[in-house]
């Protein structure tokens, strides 16, 4: 499968996300999802066969961390979609905040 597919699924952006600055095991990566291990196990492989994600193997445990080099131009891509996702929560954040501040004073003022 190739990298645009295979970032095409929501889970395995969100995986990618997670092991983008981190070394992660599967098992913490499993955690943070809602669906078996068996799943994101899958989900792992495709990212591995797909180039996107680097293995290491310490004993039983595998880690796994986004292969930045191996995306090429769709590794700009993914951390400018993060960026700007997390400049719009950033945002929405500021305004309820301010609207909350608003609400606040007006309770007070009269």
């Amino acid at each position: 499968m190739d990298a645009v597919r295979a970032v095409a699924e929501p889970r395995r952006r969100e995986i990618l996300r997670l092991v983008w600055d981190d070394e992660l095991s599967a098992g913490e990566i499993a955690e943070r999802f809602d669906v078996t291990f068996g799943a994101v196990s899958q989900h792992l492989k495709v990212l591995r066969d797909s180039g996107l994600v680097t293995l290491r193997q310490d004993g039983k445990k595998r880690f796994y961390r986004a292969d930045r080099d191996g995306m090429g131009p769709l590794a700009d891509y993914l951390q400018s979609m993060w960026t700007s996702r997390l400049d719009t929560l950033a945002e929405l954040a500021e305004l309820a905040e301010a609207a909350e501040r608003a609400d606040q004073s007006e309770g007070t003022s009269s």
